[in-house]
């Protein structure tokens, strides 16, 4: 189990290397989305903002209307978001639920395969 600051440096490791991929940025030029991520076993809720494809502030607890719900166990978490894990497995298991549009869940997907290919 992680603990709420792992999360949090987790996900602030993950908006650098997102924000940092050029072919990423160039490709999510026009995804403007608010994502909640919520885990199902500690109390940690998180808000990502996401403006013309750079991640642009992450922020504890739930802000704002939603396009994106991503709801995992603590650890999940931490291993998706420094890349040692790759999130379509759990996805498909059941173990990440993803709730939003089609179109918005392929993208997470996309932006995974291209910030860790080898994962």
């Amino acid at each position: 189990m992680a603990t709420k600051q792992e999360i949090l440096e987790a996900l602030l490791d993950y908006q650098v290397q997102c924000n940092n991929n050029q072919r990423l940025r160039r490709m999510q030029r026009d995804w403007n989305k608010i994502i909640h991520i919520s885990t199902s076993d500690i109390p940690a809720d998180f808000t990502m903002t996401v403006v013309t494809g750079e991640i642009t502030k992450i922020e504890e607890g739930l802000q704002g209307t939603p396009d994106l719900v991503v709801i995992s166990d603590s650890e999940s978490f931490c291993d998706i978001f420094w890349g040692d894990l790759n999130p379509t497995e759990k996805y498909l298991s059941g173990e990440i639920k993803v709730k939003g549009s089609q179109e918005d869940i392929m993208r997470l997907d996309a932006i995974t395969m291209i910030i860790w290919p080898d994962v």
